[in-house]
């Protein structure tokens, strides 16, 4: 996922949710599909950065060397600047990208 192209507010802002909570009919069920959204955004968010910064490391760095490592502060920076993982998630399922389902609650007993 490109988390550069998202159109998600880099800051807090205030959302209706009576509009977040039509689309489940409860705001608890909403709240949970976009906190586990949220935790898959922010795991391959980890997983590029880690893959990128990698390329940086070696095991014969010194301490100097590591602090003066400008490219990396550089990429490290423009992750810092993106749209926390709860917006994006919030802004995805708003915008309709999230695919969810429910468990079906209601099973026959029998007898």
């Amino acid at each position: 996922m490109d988390f550069k192209k998202s159109n998600a507010p880099a800051s807090t802002i205030t959302r209706d949710v009576r509009k977040m909570e039509a689309q489940t009919g409860n705001i608890y069920e909403t709240i949970s599909i976009i906190a586990k959204r949220a935790h898959q955004i922010s795991a391959e968010m980890k997983e590029e950065l880690d893959g990128k910064l990698e390329e940086f490391s070696s095991k014969t760095d010194t301490l100097e060397e590591v602090y003066e490592n400008v490219e990396q502060i550089e990429i490290s920076k423009m992750y810092e600047r993106l749209p926390k993982p709860a917006s994006i998630a919030a802004q995805e399922f708003i915008d309709g990208k999230v695919y969810y389902r429910m468990a079906d609650d209601k099973k026959e007993e029998t007898l």
